[in-house]
């Protein structure tokens, strides 16, 4: 039994393990983004309008980030990158909890999203450079349980602070972990030899993924669910408060539910898909369609069993789609410049948080939730079909 347990696990690098563990400490420090809404409306007493313009800054920085975060990442390596990324975002955490007003709260938040979305393409080039061809997809995996374990334990800790202390004790932490994820990188990780990267970047025809037709679909695709996926960070936590009437303690816990099964089922999960020899993006399609389950159910009723049911075909549907998807983007940036075609990818997340949940908000706003769950469960479906275009395709 210890022995089927342990060995997904087995013969990924060390380096792999070190940067799990910067994203462990990193996101078990992540307080901050789950409760910016509930920070914004019930803290600063900002309208959902307002927060919804707020939260669109968090996308655009997050858009530079990533574009900034890919280029570097080509340009001086995935290693300076993630260090200067992740040491700036805890100084930026610490400043912005002292800005009140809408207009600074919009260029605080854009300022901090570019620092901190810099570490994101870094970090997938510099996974393919740790990993193997047969266990990327695990390595992926591998930083996604690090990711999702510290998601929760943030959020839990994060309602229990914000109970027991206050709203602005969420920055120091985030901060604080931040700058010890930063740490981390610089004492025990190093980048590969340039020479070796150098060559094989050398030995690889530079297509631009702007000129990928294949894949600016699968881009699409992406930023689809990605822009249904915001709304469990954004308008879904209101939803519990205002509809459900559940406190920031009980909707922190809820988010940590997510968190938790991705730690204790992903990367079986994974491993039995990947023995199974199945295509990544057959496995992308069926985490999508568990996507538009997850919103459905929630016009069964107002019932928090139900948004129990929600949250768990969500975190299916996430464990089958952001791995493999991640896989596909990473086997298809051999094509030319891994950090631009990661920083892409990485991209259609930061788009999409751009849009979703302002989008999320102001039609929340206007038309109550049981509308814009239905919304979301049309776009997922969308998704779903230009996906299958896609992947027969790939299989003709």
């Amino acid at each position: 039994m210890l022995k089927k347990i342990i060995k997904p696990y087995q013969g990924l690098s060390k380096e792999i393990w070190f940067m799990a563990l910067t994203m462990l400490i990193n996101r078990a420090g992540a307080m901050v983004v789950p409760f910016l809404s509930l920070y914004l409306t019930n803290f600063l007493e900002f309208s959902l309008e307002n927060v919804g313009w707020i939260m669109s800054c968090y996308g655009f920085g997050s858009v530079a980030g990533v574009f900034i975060g890919g280029k570097l990442a080509d340009k001086i390596g995935y290693y300076k990158v993630m260090y200067m990324s992740l040491l700036g975002t805890g100084l930026v955490f610490f400043g912005i909890q002292f800005i009140t007003d809408f207009y600074s709260l919009c260029i605080g938040v854009f300022t901090l999203t570019i620092v901190a979305d810099m570490f994101r393409p870094a970090v997938w080039v510099a996974l393919d450079d740790y990993s193997e061809e047969d266990n990327r997809t695990r390595s992926v995996t591998l930083i996604r349980l690090a990711i999702n374990l510290g998601w929760s334990m943030g959020p839990a800790i994060g309602g229990l602070l914000i109970t027991y202390m206050s709203y602005q004790s969420l920055f120091w932490v985030d901060g604080l972990t931040c700058i010890i994820a930063g740490i981390v990188i610089i004492r025990f990780l190093r980048q590969k030899s340039q020479v070796t990267t150098k060559h094989k970047q050398a030995s690889l025809p530079k297509l631009s993924p702007y000129k990928d037709g294949r894949y600016l679909i699968f881009w699409f695709a992406m930023f689809l669910i990605a822009f249904t996926f915001m709304q469990y960070f954004s308008t879904i936590p209101l939803y519990y408060s205002q509809r459900l009437g559940m406190d920031e303690d009980g909707i922190g816990l809820m988010l940590a539910m997510n968190g938790l099964l991705i730690f204790l089922l992903e990367m079986p999960i994974v491993h039995a898909l990947e023995k199974g020899k199945l295509e990544s993006l057959k496995i992308v399609i069926g985490g999508c369609f568990l996507l538009v389950l997850s919103f459905l159910v929630l016009n069964i009723g107002a019932y928090i069993g139900l948004a129990i049911i929600g949250i768990i075909f969500m975190t299916f549907g996430e464990m089958l789609g952001f791995p493999f998807s991640n896989s596909y983007a990473l086997d298809r940036s051999k094509l030319g410049n891994q950090g631009s075609y990661m920083a892409m990818y990485s991209m259609s997340f930061s788009v999409a948080h751009i849009l979703g949940p302002n989008i999320g908000m102001q039609f929340s706003a206007k038309f109550g939730f049981e509308s814009t769950w239905y919304l979301m469960a049309g776009i997922c479906l969308v998704a779903c079909l230009i996906l299958l275009g896609l992947q027969r395709k790939e299989s003709s």
